[in-house]
């Protein structure tokens, strides 16, 4: 029986009447059913004829089909001898094309809930999906995070930034806190660039020494300058692997794990008195008011004046640079920045069952978040041109002079 053809004056007068152009009733659906059917009529026509055997086409398999303007009916036809393999839609292909893969990739990126998800590709296609097939989509990301995790770097970055984030994360039958490793790089052409993504129990020296060295096997040769939180061991670590780094704690966490130990009636005071200290022009100056504020406040708060004493060689780094390269290294502000991010992401979310539903959708979220990142640092020629000064021949090479 001759299938009934699509009729374009009927679909006008459907339109004029108000009827939708996709979706699952949409005026579009049953001609791209049309067009998908003789085109797989056509290939198996081709197939049959490069056939020396006495096969022959042999009726028609139904299977229901997503695409981007609906959801259809397809008859797929078959031949005698089943060695007809279908290439536009292939035996277990259910989707048409990848639109509906990408808009629930780009939904999932933005922090989009899976119930969320599944009523905005209903309201777009008129296709009701269901949790599990959202979860097989975004699964699709978890080979290209692992090929990611281990891709080739630069052999020298100027600087790199160093921070944890934690999440609650299904573990033998119950949530248990673990710690996101997130590695921020600024590269020889003053952009930025995630180098990793890492997993562990508990933030700790010792685990930023494994991923420290997961870099250096990935061909990070040499670091220039290294912005860290106040973790104790963690210069050390660094040093181990990348002796010749200088390590800028940042002062932005240690201000704020200075203030936990000052009264509250006295912190905006101090504060008053702390920024001298970090916003000096100089590092003599630095000291200088470290002094002032040890004077007026070493009596009441002994554990904070003696926290930038011991950190001070490490807190001071900052001094010895411009104002364009201090803006970039005094602070871990440009990572935490890439956290806020994450945050979004994972704000309506209490734990996650497993670590890669955690991974891919934080993966997911990088790759949004350097889409963004197409400009060099400010002033970055400038900012080059003084640490080839300050590093004397360790960017020759990277910069070929």
């Amino acid at each position: 029986m001759t299938k009934p053809q699509f009729d374009f004056n009927e679909a006008l007068e459907q339109l004029q009447s108000g009827k939708g152009l996709t979706g699952k009733d949409g005026v579009l659906t049953p001609l791209i059913k049309q067009l998908t059917e003789a085109a797989l009529k056509a290939e198996l026509d081709l197939h049959l004829a490069d056939d020396a055997s006495a096969n022959r086409k042999n009726g028609y398999t139904k299977k229901t089909v997503k695409s981007g303007v609906g959801e259809f009916e397809l008859d797929t036809p078959r031949d005698r001898e089943g060695t007809f393999e279908p290439q536009l839609i292939k035996k277990h292909q259910t989707k048409l094309t990848p639109e509906i893969d990408q808009k629930i990739l780009g939904l999932f990126a933005l922090g989009t809930s899976y119930r969320d998800i599944r009523f905005h590709i209903e309201e777009l296609y008129g296709i009701d999906v269901s949790e599990a097939t959202i979860t097989a989509v975004t699964d699709q990301l978890i080979p290209e995070l692992k090929e990611w995790q281990s891709r080739s770097l630069d052999a020298i970055y100027p600087f790199i930034g160093l921070d944890a984030i934690h999440y609650k994360i299904k573990d033998h039958g119950r949530y248990v806190s673990k710690a996101i490793y997130t590695i921020l790089g600024v590269n020889t052409e003053g952009r930025k660039e995630l180098l990793g993504l890492y997993l562990s129990e508990s933030e700790g020296a010792n685990y930023w020494l494994s991923v420290l060295t997961d870099l250096h096997n990935r061909g990070v040769k040499d670091i220039l300058i290294a912005s860290v939180d106040g973790l104790t061991g963690f210069v050390e670590a660094i040093n181990s692997i990348y002796p010749q780094t200088e390590v800028q704690q940042c002062v932005i966490h240690q201000i704020r794990n200075s203030m936990k130990y000052v009264a509250s009636k006295n912190q905006k005071e101090f504060m008053q008195d702390l920024k001298p200290v970090y916003r000096a022009a100089t590092k003599q100056a630095a000291e200088a008011a470290l002094d002032e504020l040890e004077a007026k406040w070493g009596a009441h708060y002994p554990i904070v004046i003696s926290s930038w004493r011991r950190k001070w060689d490490n807190l001071s780094v900052y001094f010895k640079y411009p104002e364009y390269i201090r803006r970039v290294i005094y602070t871990t502000n440009a990572i935490e920045a890439v956290h806020r991010q994450f945050r979004k992401l994972t704000k309506t979310k209490g734990g996650f069952p497993n670590e890669n539903s955690l991974l891919k959708l934080l993966y997911a979220g990088i790759l949004n978040a350097s889409k963004k990142w197409t400009m060099p640092v400010q002033n970055w020629n400038l900012a080059l041109s003084q640490l080839a000064i300050h590093f004397e021949g360790r960017l020759d090479k990277a910069l070929d002079i």
